[in-house]
């Protein structure tokens, strides 16, 4: 679809019915939409917490912060790393999110350590339905402090469909599903609903105790 005719408007029409945008590499000025057969989510209330990780996040390794450099982070997620070469996220999808996070329908959840930003992730959220979109990590377990951060966030605020659009072995061992298509439309539709879930229930920083509280009493 030519670039010019996609906007944040658009974008969240084509997520409130259940389709997502990618490119095929960082400066491919064209997107096209997808619609898997089988779409990936993660199970708000069946999601699982390794014992390290639990660990790991009691102890506030990471100062985990929300919606502090949302772009950085996406720039993040675009470059190359180990085992991906390229990326869907090009410089207009870039652009494109940037604008829905100044409207208030995307956001960052970002790890710092010693001031430095060492991993995150980045979404988009939509009545009581947050679809995930990439993450990145400079540090070990940097990104799966940011999903459990995350996880807590929309418990707390009252969400109930978590889409991570495709499964990979990363996601699998939270807890990761693949359900069919038309199941994901009906999820998303009641999710659509919950126009008071909010995404800052809790607060721009949160304890890693206050998240594991979270998590484990509704899990």
């Amino acid at each position: 679809m030519p670039h010019d005719v996609i906007t944040p408007n658009l974008l969240l029409q084509a997520y409130a019915a259940g389709v997502f945008p990618m490119a095929e590499s960082r400066d491919d000025a064209e997107l096209f939409w997808v619609d898997p057969d089988e779409r990936g989510i993660l199970p708000l209330e069946r999601f699982h917490l390794s014992k390290s990780l639990k660990k790991l996040v009691r102890r506030d390794h990471f100062e985990v912060r929300v919606d502090t450099a949302f772009r950085r982070v996406m720039q993040s997620c675009a470059k190359p790393a180990r085992g991906r070469e390229t990326t869907w996220i090009s410089e207009r999808i870039e652009a494109l999110y940037t604008d829905l996070f100044e409207r208030g329908f995307a956001h960052s959840v970002e790890c710092w350590r010693e001031g430095e930003l060492v991993g995150g992730l980045y979404g988009v959220s939509l009545a009581g339905a947050f679809f995930g979109e990439s993450m990145f990590h400079h540090e070990t377990d940097a990104s799966k402090v940011a999903l459990v951060h995350l996880v807590a966030r929309l418990k707390a605020g009252g969400f109930s469909l978590l889409d991570t659009q495709f499964v990979t072995d990363h996601l699998k061992q939270f807890g990761a599903v693949e359900i069919p298509r038309e199941e994901y439309h009906e999820r998303l539709q009641q999710a659509l609903t919950l126009i008071t879930a909010n995404f800052y229930s809790l607060p721009e920083v949160a304890s890693g105790e206050t998240v594991l509280q979270l998590i484990t009493q509704t899990s």
